[in-house]
């Protein structure tokens, strides 16, 4: 190539001193043309294995995009399970929408509030950066260290967006009005959770501190969870549900839905945390997995043997919700505890969500699906649970626990003032008589089970 540069090079001498100034340009023009063809030519593109490599990761990342899609059909089944067959339709409707919701809102403006550097403007506490999507521009393959696309970013973390929402869903079933919720979840998915969230992992000043959550046991579920304490202590319990001060349960319709949701979440998990790795490391994923795996089944376990001993025999809810615990403690340090010590998360996940139920029942705090010990509870244990197992020295329990506190008080006051707005604009809770007669028939005209909703409303 150098001998190709100056064979052109005293050309152009020899031109410019037998030729005029306009053949000179001429030749100056045609060498230059040359030197970019051959400069291009010499530079090194990517290798085969690079591309291979890059293909591999894009698939694996959207595939858990896919899996934590899938997820909402598991919450969907749980929640409309664990509730009365006259709100069932109601139930299965908002979890149709949520996803819709957060993912367009997560278009519209969530990301580039949540991952501001990779748009307009950088703002380490609120991350706002402009609306809208914004590709960058250059060579897909340069994105994020050649790992994965811009496009495969927004699809995985879109998935991401309406968990929190759907996590408020089940707490406040039942009694919460149809509009209210769904603008609440258009409000929180689009500004709070994004916001709260680029505070870790969009390089903001919980990540400054080295503060780890690796799939969301507070960025998701937390945020989800303290969401849901404040909508449910401004609706208030559901009639029927305290009577003199004594706990009066409300049997779910349809456990064996119940338990298919739970099957469907315990695999969409696999995606949620395995590509929160963001690559298809097998040393990494393989960890991920087994993590999530051992966690979610030492759960089943604990949880199962605490509601024999607390309530007198092995209670199916309480296991199936024992299992969701598991999966939350995990979320946050999948990638960075032990096997052994993912046994022992999983363990103790297990055994506090059942007093959890009850603690909150005794308070008069009435959640349905018991979403507020499996992800509220679990998601600031699974927090902690860094700061305590971690193998990686800069992940400490001092940091964990600020930033769970920090996350847990902004998301409550932000998801409490927007509930409190709507109480007051158009109110969030239904009428008596709609919620004695069933939100199935009052908010959308129709029945899970026609023909047969006299025989399971009893």
């Amino acid at each position: 190539m150098n001998k190709m540069m100056t064979a052109a090079l005293m050309s152009l001498v020899f031109v410019g001193m037998c030729a005029g100034a306009e053949e000179a340009a001429e030749a100056v023009a045609e060498v230059t043309a040359v030197s970019e063809t051959i400069t291009e030519a010499a530079a090194p593109a990517p290798s085969t294995a690079d591309y291979a490599m890059f293909a591999v990761n894009n698939l694996w990342v959207m595939a858990g995009g896919m899996l934590v899609f899938l997820m909402h059909l598991g919450f969907a089944c749980v929640e409309s399970g664990l509730a009365r067959a006259k709100n069932c339709n109601n139930i299965l409707f908002k979890n149709t929408m949520t996803p819709a919701i957060g993912f367009l809102s997560y278009a519209v403006c969530g990301f580039a509030l949540m991952y501001p550097g990779v748009h307009w403007i950088w703002n380490n506490w609120f991350g706002f950066a402009g609306f809208g999507l914004h590709l960058p521009a250059g060579d897909p393959i340069a994105y994020h260290n050649g790992e994965f696309t811009y496009w495969t970013d927004f699809f995985f973390q879109g998935m991401f967006a309406a968990t929190a929402a759907t996590i408020v869903s089940g707490a406040v079933a039942e009694r919460v009005k149809l509009m209210s919720y769904l603008i609440f979840t258009a409000v929180y998915v689009s500004v709070v959770y994004p916001i709260v969230g680029s505070w870790g992992w969009g390089g903001g000043w919980l990540d400054a501190l080295h503060f780890h959550d690796f799939a969301g046991s507070t960025f998701v579920h937390s945020v989800g969870g303290w969401a849901a304490l404040s909508g449910v202590i401004l609706l208030g319990p559901r009639i029927g549900k305290y009577v003199d001060g004594k706990v009066m349960p409300i049997m779910g319709h349809n456990m064996p839905l119940v338990t298919i949701g739970v099957f469907l979440l315990w695999l969409g998990w696999f995606g949620f945390n395995g590509a929160s790795a963001l690559n298809a490391d097998p040393s990494k994923v393989s960890l991920v997995l087994v993590n999530t795996m051992i966690a979610a089944s030492a759960a089943v376990v604990s949880s199962m043997v605490t509601s024999k001993v607390m309530l007198h025999h092995p209670d199916l809810s309480m296991t199936m919700n024992g299992c969701l615990a598991g999966l939350v403690g995990i979320t946050a340090g999948a990638d960075c505890v032990s096997v052994g010590s993912a046994v022992i998360i999983g363990l103790i996940a297990g055994i506090i969500v059942v007093p959890a139920v009850v603690f909150f029942d005794r308070l008069h705090l009435d959640d349905p699906v018991g979403a507020l010990s499996v992800h509220l509870v679990n998601g600031v244990w699974g927090t902690l649970a860094v700061g305590i197992f971690s193998v990686v020295p800069e992940y400490t329990f001092k940091v964990q626990l600020l930033g769970a506190a920090v996350v847990g008080l902004v998301s409550f006051v932000s998801s409490f003032a927007i509930f409190f707005a709507l109480k007051k604009i158009s109110g969030i809770r239904v009428s008596e008589e709609e919620e004695l007669r069933g939100l199935d028939l009052c908010e959308h005209g129709g029945e899970a089970y026609p023909g047969f909703q006299f025989f399971v409303n009893m």
